[in-house]
């Protein structure tokens, strides 16, 4: 099986065009759906384990929750039509002190669940000309539309649920 890449080592090509928008949406409302069948029935055990001192699978499903925050705020970054979006905290301290393990999966889930709507129901009011609109992604240093940004989120959310189903198999 091929080794996931780091996330930090990623290059992004966002030459599609802008009229994608609805897609990705669509792909970033069945995150949620796709986690939670990825997790059904898996034993606690297995949920909680840490390959190699790293992230165990619940601890993944719990970071894409926490992500939801950052997501959403760089919606509004492009909707008040700043310079630079929101730069993230690249250590990710707050799923490493958010003891994800110790917590009930199922509220993990449903409170992922109800972040992503969120952010589905912010852009979903948003005129078509918004997706275009370009901001500096500060951690790639390119420019980011709109559009691109929720491609991010997919590819995020995507990297994140592979390396669950590599943990949990």
């Amino acid at each position: 099986m091929t080794q996931i890449p780091l996330w930090f080592e990623r290059r992004f090509d966002f030459s599609f065009p802008v009229e994608h928008y609805p897609n990705i949406c669509i792909r970033l409302l069945g995150t949620p759906a796709r986690m939670e069948e990825l997790l059904r029935g898996i034993a606690k055990r297995a949920l909680v384990a840490k390959p190699g001192e790293k992230w165990a699978a619940q601890e993944h499903a719990g970071h894409l929750l926490d992500m939801g925050p950052l997501w959403l705020g760089r919606v509004e970054d492009f909707v008040s039509e700043k310079d630079t979006l929101t730069v993230a905290d690249l250590s990710n301290r707050k799923t490493e002190e958010a003891n994800h393990n110790a917590k009930d999966l199922s509220k993990i889930l449903a409170e992922f669940r109800k972040e992503r709507m969120s952010l589905l129901n912010r852009v979903e009011g948003l005129s078509a000309d918004n997706f275009g609109r370009t901001l500096l992604h500060p951690r790639l240093k390119q420019p980011m539309r709109l559009v691109d940004h929720l491609y991010f989120v997919a590819e995020h959310d995507d990297h994140h649920l592979a390396r669950i189903r590599e943990i949990i198999r």
